[in-house]
């Protein structure tokens, strides 16, 4: 492997380490309800847990609710019951083959526990990538040391990871800040 190889795949998976935070960040909840809110529910669906978005169809009914339209009737039972059991507080109303899914207004108290668990996210991220850059790093100097490679070319490379680190870490810290200001927005 050669050291633009080496920088190349560091690069490519501290890319993905901010698209998991991206995922991750949009089910943290926020003032205003979001579709992908719902997307960590589990439903059964014949004897096999499946994600609910596989098993109906979840839009923004308005402002402060959430509809669910399931694809077949005999699961509407199942999904609202899903929804009602999962962790994230909530309380659906069926009516007929649409289930209305109200989001409560969020208390300052609860505001402030989401930015903690959007910085604990955000966290983790920059863990990643610094863990990257570290093995980038041993990488090139397993180059250098099975002469493959010049102290020079590690110095120079060194330099690069370190510059491709910190753009990252720049990108995971915008990305919490902007959450932040969502959840915090009234």
């Amino acid at each position: 492997m050669t050291i633009a190889e080496i920088k190349k795949n560091a690069e490519t998976k501290m890319g993905q380490s901010i698209d998991a935070l991206k995922n991750n960040l949009s089910r943290i909840r926020t003032g205003r309800p979001s579709p992908q809110l719902l997307d960590v529910i589990q439903v059964d669906y014949y004897g096999s847990m499946v994600p609910l978005s596989q098993v109906a169809n979840v839009s923004l009914l308005d402002a402060r609710t959430l509809s669910v339209q399931p694809w077949e009737k005999s699961m509407a039972a199942k999904v609202e019951k899903a929804i009602r059991e999962s962790d994230l507080g909530l309380n659906p109303a069926s009516l007929g083959d649409l289930i209305r899914v109200p989001m409560p207004p969020m208390s300052e108290e609860r505001r402030k526990e989401m930015t903690k668990l959007a910085r604990n996210e955000g966290e983790a991220s920059k863990i990643a990538v610094r863990n990257l850059r570290r093995d980038a790093n041993e990488a090139v100097k397993r180059l250098v040391k099975d002469k493959e490679a010049s102290e020079d070319d590690q110095k120079r490379s060194e330099a690069e990871i370190q510059k491709l680190t910190d753009k990252h870490i720049a990108d995971v810290d915008a990305l919490v800040a902007s959450k932040e200001q969502e959840i915090l927005a009234v």
